[in-house]
């Protein structure tokens, strides 16, 4: 990256089931004064926004934005399915470090409906179409929700290779919901064992309920500026984003056959791959990450796609505790969407969030000793992957 990319201050609310949740502008609202207060910023000073979300009319940004200040800048509406907060940062990121704007602001929230996700608008071709044609035709389920039997079904693909155990998916339910006991903005805080996850109701191939991410509102928000920008405004200059890359799919998410390429394995090793190169490190190096576990599933093959673990090496990196404190790498020390909940716009920047006060050292209990190094993957189905490299100075 040409120039050294700051992040001068973040904010989330709390997640919250559906229909304990504020109204989307009052959530998105306070995500943004929360960054500017931890920014030491009046609106004023941001030159460009980004708003992320997926469940809601066109200009929802603008509806947010203006509940914290009218002043004629550029607002873009961002929808990539679970990536889209962190493609609202992606693009704010850009911005920043292409010198196109001193300071930027990304922002993503959701106010979601309870159950499974389904599709809203059905008298048109989906956007999903081709992924579900492909996965019944894979996986033979053509009764489950979409998304429980596409990351259900890349478990099961991971099972066939590899022979990974029912009991190590739940083990990774087990361990968010130990990190999530100490963050007061997760929705779900109460600690579960292998066996409570194991005997929870079984919704689909090896998943069940405790290993599905709920549904959630909440809001995040992260401002983005330049080095010289931070020395004019006393901000503090103490994390750096030093890789980011976003990735779609590649022709072997359809054609190869393999479930854990439906679900975006390809478009993360690709992203990451990138990301490593723009900083000059390797996996690692890396403390704390932050990745998308809106199914365990999901989370044990990310391990390998990130290069946590070795390829068919997630099984033994879970039980060996190398995921969590004490082991190699802090994985979802927030409690990730499986514990602190998946407000479908807002999940970017809470990683976001998360790493950047993990690298500030300011997150009391669930602190991860010596962390200067956070990794954050955030993906969406239909597709888009964005990894993100933060640093401590």
């Amino acid at each position: 990256m040409n120039k050294n990319v700051i992040v001068a201050g973040v904010g989330m609310t709390n997640f919250v089931k559906p229909g304990q949740n504020e109204p989307y502008p009052i959530m998105g609202a306070k995500a943004i004064n929360m960054a500017l207060k931890d920014a030491g910023l009046d609106y004023s000073a941001i030159q460009q926004a980004y708003a992320g979300y997926v469940y809601g009319d066109s200009t929802c940004g603008q509806r947010v934005l203006y509940e914290v200040g009218m002043t004629g800048i550029p607002v873009v509406n961002v929808n990539n399915n679970c990536s889209t907060g962190s493609s609202a940062l992606f693009l704010a990121r850009q911005a920043v470090e292409s010198g196109v704007v001193d300071c930027a602001l990304a922002v993503g929230f959701e106010q979601m409906a309870p159950g499974a996700l389904a599709e809203v608008w059905t008298d048109r071709p989906g956007a999903l179409e081709k992924f579900i044609e492909v996965t019944d035709a894979i996986t033979g389920d053509v009764t489950s929700p979409m998304a429980l039997k596409m990351f259900g079904g890349a478990g099961i693909e991971h099972q066939k290779k590899y022979g990974t155990k029912d009991e190590t998916f739940a083990k990774i339910r087990s361990k968010a919901s130990i990190h999530a006991v100490h963050n007061e903005k997760a929705i779900f805080r109460k600690e579960v064992s292998v066996e409570e996850v194991m005997e929870s109701p079984k919704l689909s191939g090896i998943l069940t309920r405790l290993q599905c991410c709920p549904p959630t509102c909440g809001a995040g928000a992260a401002i983005i500026c330049t080095e010289e920008f931070a020395k004019r405004h006393g901000i503090n200059a103490g994390v750096k984003i030093t890789g980011q890359a976003m990735t779609t799919d590649f022709a072997s998410t359809f054609d190869a056959g393999d479930m854990m390429k439906v679900v975006g394995y390809d478009m993360t090793a690709a992203a990451v791959a990138q990301v490593y190169e723009q900083a000059g490190i390797g996996p690692d190096d890396v403390d704390v990450v932050e990745l998308h576990d809106c199914f365990t599933a999901n989370e044990l093959i990310t391990y390998e796609g990130l290069g946590l673990a070795p390829v068919g090496g997630a099984e033994k990196f879970i039980w060996d505790g190398d995921n969590t404190y004490g082991g190699k790498i802090v994985t979802n020390p927030s409690g990730g969407l499986l514990s602190k909940g998946h407000p479908l716009g807002a999940t970017g920047l809470a990683q976001c969030f998360e790493l950047v006060t993990q690298l500030r050292g300011t997150v009391g209990a669930r602190q991860v000793e010596g962390a200067r190094i956070g990794l954050q993957h955030n993906l969406g189905l239909g597709g888009a992957c964005v990894v993100t490299l933060y640093q401590a100075a």
